[in-house]
């Protein structure tokens, strides 16, 4: 027989897993099908028209910006793959594989994870200004950087090579519909984990360590485990325990907003890094450089935030009542 107690715990959990979840496919589910409509009406090829003059700026060919716009609308294994058809056609430095994956790392997947940001109560227009101003300028850092050291100027060597893949319908919906399985699996783990973690105080001390980072970021230690979340696993896993959080009201206005601002520029930095070295990137930009750039744009937001009026913070970059 289930002890009471336990059993009001696990019920608990459940109910904390299907409300995480049920939040994450009603942004999943409409949005990943609007895309692959957009896709298929030729919606990813404008927006690479649009950003290919972008690309000489950052100093990338043209080419690049159909990379780029295949990553903003999908992900990031999609991109990786549209950048393997264009690297046949021309040769690339590392360098320049670096400033493109670390853009790439910055801003992927909006559709879907500026969605979650809105739902946790930051505004669409901030969170794309952000994101794609942010890889911009991160972009060009890393360009002129790697340019006046002449640094990183050596051919660039692929490290993965794309498997055949089936490009039908049927078989992007049974890939659409095991990915949704695995959000079930992962924020079950996740959630479970989290529990155990707060039993056994082990969260108390990854506060403790934390606490100096967040404090200079403007984030309280209440989000710790929601920023370790963000950084492991991602923002939409980070964001859907963020939209959780700010609906109980555990989190302040600002610390909702420094944190989705420094997850959006940094996240899921253990797969998504890898899979950006994989095309050979260097890891001091798509990781320690991208680090220290998110940290100093974070402060820099939260300095801002201290000195704008409520009325602006408000109006234009928090949603007071999350849709």
């Amino acid at each position: 027989m289930v002890n009471p107690p336990v059993f009001q715990c696990i019920k608990a959990l459940a109910a904390e897993i299907y409300e995480v979840t049920s939040t994450l496919f009603k942004v999943m589910i409409p949005i990943t099908l609007l895309v692959k409509l957009l896709d298929e009406l030729g919606g990813t090829e404008y927006l690479s028209y649009l950003l290919a003059p972008l690309m000489n700026w950052v100093g990338l060919p043209e080419s690049m910006g159909l990379v780029w716009a295949t990553t903003l609308l999908t992900n990031l294994y999609t991109g990786m793959l549209v950048f393997f058809l264009e690297a046949q056609h021309q040769a690339f430095t590392v360098a320049d594989v670096t400033v493109l994956g670390g853009m790439l790392l910055i801003a992927h997947s909006l559709p879907i994870e500026a969605r979650v940001s809105q739902l946790a109560g930051v505004r669409i227009a901030f969170t794309l200004l952000l994101r794609i101003g942010g890889a911009l300028l991160f972009g060009w850092l890393l360009q002129q950087t790697f340019h006046y050291g002449d640094w990183l100027q050596q051919p660039n060597q692929l490290i993965w090579q794309p498997t055949q893949t089936d490009t039908s319908f049927s078989a992007w919906l049974l890939s659409f519909i095991q990915s949704l399985g695995m959000v079930v699996v992962i924020i079950s783990v996740l959630l479970t984990l989290l529990k155990v973690l707060k039993l056994l105080h082990i969260e108390r001390l990854l506060i403790w360590l934390l606490s100096p980072v967040l404090r200079c970021l403007g984030i309280s230690a209440k989000a710790t485990s929601i920023i370790i979340v963000g950084i492991t696993l991602g923002l939409s896993y980070g964001g859907g325990l963020l939209i959780k959080e700010a609906k109980t009201g555990e989190l302040t206005k600002q610390d909702v907003f420094a944190a989705v601002g420094f997850l959006g520029l940094f996240h899921s930095v253990i797969e998504d890094t890898l899979l950006i070295m994989l095309l050979g990137a260097h890891i001091s930009g798509v990781l320690w450089i991208r680090l220290a750039f998110a940290l100093i744009v974070t402060m820099l937001i939260t300095f801002w935030l201290k000195r704008c009026s409520q009325s602006i913070f408000q109006r234009y970059l928090f949603s007071s009542t999350p849709p």
